[in-house]
């Protein structure tokens, strides 16, 4: 138990200083970025549903000097309710999204997430995409086929576990891994954890890999492992 408490201080620590160090950042060319923030809204994401609402400021406010953000809320919920917003830039906008919206109990339609990123991104680039949610009933080869998809895209996902689903764990990490993102865990009862990690892909999607790539050559090794998964 110590072990893991000196982990997650560490963790923590590693996400602070990055937050902190990519926020001082000079703005980078490119224009504003289009990022689609994810969440499964089934029944059993209810109580982080709320708490997201709370803290998805922080997606644009990490983005303010770095030319900001243009997000999209993309949920699933019931029994195969999709649904994608258009585009907002404001938080006021996106949390009177997020507030309209109530979780049902349903399956999990990660796949219907990745899809959609595709036919966004092939439209418009997408620079990043965020999903949030605790488990997966869905094949994982086509998860992986699309997420693959998304890597020659070069839209990284984000991929925002909550809980310790041994399964889950597995397929987010594949996700992640073969799209060109990252996976990382967090706990409900942790909000600063989940909101560090909410700004730092904002910061991403917002200041680009170069930026990311910079910041990660001078920085801690701790940093280095927490930004390492994303080619």
């Amino acid at each position: 138990m110590a072990d893991k408490d000196l982990r997650i201080r560490s963790d923590k620590q590693a996400i602070d200083q990055f937050i902190n160090e990519v926020r001082s950042l000079p703005k980078q060319g490119g224009g504003q970025g289009r990022l689609i923030f994810a969440l499964d809204a089934t029944a059993s994401r209810e109580a982080t549903w709320d708490q997201a609402c709370h803290l998805q400021s922080e997606l644009f406010m990490a983005t303010r000097d770095l030319g900001g953000l243009a997000i999209q809320l993309c949920y699933y919920r019931g029994f195969g309710e999709f649904k994608a917003t258009g585009f907002v830039t404001e938080t006021g906008q996106l949390l009177n999204l997020m507030n309209g919206v109530s979780c049902l109990g349903g399956r999990t339609q990660i796949s219907r997430v990745l899809a959609h990123a595709v036919k966004e991104t092939r439209t418009n680039p997408v620079k990043a995409v965020v999903f949030i949610g605790d488990c997966c009933e869905e094949p994982i080869d086509e998860l992986c086929h699309t997420s693959g998809e998304l890597g020659m895209l070069r839209t990284p996902v984000f991929m925002f576990h909550e809980g310790s689903d041994a399964h889950a764990r597995a397929v987010f990490q594949q996700v992640s891994k073969l799209s060109g993102g990252a996976y990382a865990p967090f706990d409900r009862n942790s909000p600063e954890v989940l909101k560090d990690l909410m700004a730092a892909v904002a910061v991403y999607a917002s200041g680009g890999a170069k930026a990311l790539q910079d910041f990660s050559s001078r920085s801690s090794p701790e940093v280095k492992r927490l930004t390492k998964q994303i080619r």
